[in-house]
């Protein structure tokens, strides 16, 4: 099978300056919580993506000089000349495979609060920086616009001497402090590098003319811009000063890479922003410029990208996401395998990652940031051990992904669930308001198995201890989930709520299954991750009066992480959903409820005619605990039968159980380490 004529233009090749890419997949920057801090994941996970087919390959943020640092953030660095090495090892990697490697070099001013480095950081005009650290930036005078310019282009002469093919100005997302000069909010300078677009935008134009004297007759170079800031008037917009500026550099750049502004935006999830929205801002790029654009849009359909080439929208099809979930992503369409293509879902678990400083994970493709750390390939995976049978339990996402990668290894697999359809937790999930794309978890899983004669799959087919012992499989897997609980025992309340007589408790597992309750409902959030709020807003569209309660500062506080917080309160106050931050529930009754501030724990009322805690699940492990007390053979829990967790989790638990089967335990720490080397002490 090979590839569709019609997706031929994909893989036309492209010319970057003085470097041709050899198809129109690029991989856009995108951080990965690994840079500096675990090189050897970095260099590989990249490696990967260029065997998976992606023509360009960037590094995320590279920090060009230590009064700039990101510490703890895992980034990438290029201070001076001991960090070539790491970043030479990357692209020698990329190259290996004919790929194009790229930097994005970046002075990141007042987003960094130099914890590591202590220096003060700098800005166009004196100002807090960006984080919550209580420190101010100071103002540049001629000398730090100097001495910044001179830094990038020693940078890039570092980055060229690595090994890299495109070395990138940064000025979009309001990351870097080239941005910060361009911004009319940020740039309250009076002297020709204020004022006016062309004042502000005086220091991007030196840096890009100092970089292609640098490095341009071997290297291309590439613009990063964010088009629009989503702010109106007081930001870029596509229709104002962001198309002002395109004009005004248009032939400057190789490369165009266009975006929108801020993160959250530009990295929008699925249940907020569907793939291919930016499209609407950055389409006028190529109207007035003769060079290549590149631009992102979450898309994962060849047909998406094919019309996005001969609309004349962008030349390169850019991403991040879908690189994540899927590096071969380009190589599958090259070889006709459309179907197997692992789209991502827009749940931003990567992003998490990131944002912990710990290597990148991803719901869809449990093997990122483990293919060195692990040695997982994401298509590859060692043949099975023995002729053994396997019996799985549950065909939620951990039971499906142990499935499919067992039966890849060529086990002979039965895949038992109780209910008539596939996708546990998912089934009403991906039900949830704006949750729609996290189904192809389940499709995903669902069509790979349905490929394997060696995996068999029972619908209503509920067992017990006893129908296991009879079926005599070799090894049996549990997958058989969990359950909401209804006691209300979580952080706040380790020995659960007070809930007296004729109090009307419902589970989310009860909403999710249609479940519409009557009169005031109370949504009690105290998980703080997407659930709370995803039932608020559901309840709230079906009609019902909703006040979410949470004894967090904020709704949804833990998807500051994944950006999509301030998205997800502003919906629920769209919504008409009252909330109640700070607070916890006291005591619940026949149809009232009473709340207590969680500072002060002065007490307030509030009609209650239901509550629907959120704040814990419980594994369902009634045939566990039972075939344990019968001494079965290869007994093993997965996902949150093992511990009730994030859905990313539960899929890597499936995924590490298929690898392992079969294999020796580790007798010590299961998986590499990058391990720091002892510097001699300075000499005095």
């Amino acid at each position: 099978m090979g590839r569709d004529p019609r997706y031929d233009i994909l893989f036309e090749p492209v010319k970057i300056g003085p470097v041709t890419a050899r198809n129109r997949f690029y991989q856009v920057p995108h951080c990965n919580g690994m840079g500096a801090t675990f090189p050897s994941s970095m260099a590989e996970m990249r490696r990967v993506k260029a065997e998976g087919g992606w023509a360009v390959i960037c590094t995320e943020e590279v920090e060009i000089h230590p009064s700039s640092d990101h510490a703890p953030w895992a980034g990438g660095r290029l201070w001076d000349d001991r960090d070539i090495p790491v970043l030479a090892r990357m692209c020698d990697g990329i190259h290996e495979f004919d790929s194009l490697a790229g930097i994005e070099l970046n002075y990141a001013g007042l987003m960094a609060a130099n914890r590591y480095s202590r220096d003060v950081p700098m800005a166009p005009s004196h100002t807090p920086i960006a984080l919550p650290d209580p420190v101010q930036a100071r103002a540049m005078d001629k000398s730090d616009i100097r001495n910044l310019r001179l830094w990038h282009k020693e940078a890039a002469k570092r980055a060229r001497t690595a090994g890299f093919d495109v070395i990138y100005v940064y000025a979009g997302h309001q990351l870097s402090t080239i941005s910060h000069f361009l911004s009319g909010y940020r740039n309250r300078r009076s002297d020709e590098y204020g004022g006016s677009l062309e004042n502000r935008a005086r220091l991007l134009r030196e840096v890009l003319q100092d970089t292609k004297d640098a490095v341009g007759d071997t290297c291309a170079i590439a613009l990063r811009f964010s088009v629009d800031e989503l702010m109106g008037p007081m930001g870029f917009t596509s229709e104002g000063e962001g198309r002002d500026l395109v004009e005004m550099l248009a032939e400057i750049p190789d490369l165009w890479d266009v975006n929108i502004s801020d993160w959250d935006n530009d990295s929008a999830t699925s249940r907020f922003k569907p793939q291919g929205f930016q499209e609407d801002y950055i389409s006028f790029v190529k109207q007035v410029t003769s060079k290549p654009v590149v631009g992102v849009g979450r898309y994962t359909s060849p047909d998406a990208m094919v019309s996005l080439v001969k609309k004349g929208v962008l030349d390169f099809i850019g991403a991040a996401r879908p690189s994540i979930a899927d590096p071969f992503l380009p190589r599958k369409v090259e070889d006709g395998r459309i179907e197997d293509i692992r789209e991502c879902i827009g749940c931003n678990i990567c992003v998490s990652g990131d944002n912990h400083s710990v290597p990148i994970r991803c719901t869809q493709n449990p093997t990122m940031g483990e293919e060195w750390r692990r040695g997982w390939h994401p298509e590859r995976i060692a043949p099975k051990t023995g002729n053994e049978s396997v019996l799985i339990i549950g065909a939620g996402p951990s039971g499906l992904e142990c499935a499919r990668a067992l039966g890849q290894r060529g086990y002979s697999v039965m895949l038992a669930e109780k209910r008539s359809e596939l996708g546990g937790r998912l089934i009403g999930e991906r039900r949830l308001p704006g949750l729609a794309e996290w189904g192809r978890v389940v499709d995903y899983r669902t069509y790979q198995i349905s490929q394997m004669a060696n995996v068999e799959v029972y619908l209503e087919s509920e067992m017990t201890a006893a129908d296991v012992e009879d079926v005599g499989a070799d090894h049996i897997i549990l997958a058989t989930g969990s359950a909401w609980a209804v006691d209300g025992i979580g952080r706040e309340n380790p020995l659960g709520l007070t809930l007296k007589d004729g109090a009307v408790v419902l589970s989310p597992d009860d909403i999710m299954a249609g479940t519409v309750p009557e009169g005031p409902v109370i949504i009690f959030d105290d998980d703080h991750f997407y659930m709370g709020g995803a039932l608020a807003e559901l309840l709230a569209n079906a009609g019902v009066e909703v006040t979410l309660v949470t004894p967090a500062p904020e709704v949804s506080s833990w998807t500051h992480n994944t950006l999509e917080q301030r998205a997800i309160q502003k919906r629920l106050l769209e919504c008409g959903v009252g909330i109640e931050t700070a607070t916890n529930i006291v005591s619940v009754e026949n149809g009232q409820a009473k709340l207590g501030c969680i500072y002060t724990g002065r007490e307030t009322g509030m009609t209650c005619a239901a509550l629907v805690p959120v704040t814990m699940r419980l594994p369902v492990d009634d045939v566990y605990r039972e075939l344990t007390g019968a001494s079965a053979p290869s007994l093993h829990r997965i996902g949150d039968t093992l511990a009730p967790g994030t859905i990313a989790a539960a899929v890597y638990s499936g995924h590490r159980m298929a690898r392992e089967l079969g294999q020796p335990a580790s007798d010590g720490v299961p998986f590499s380490r990058e391990l720091p080397a002892l510097a001699a002490f300075p000499k005095t």
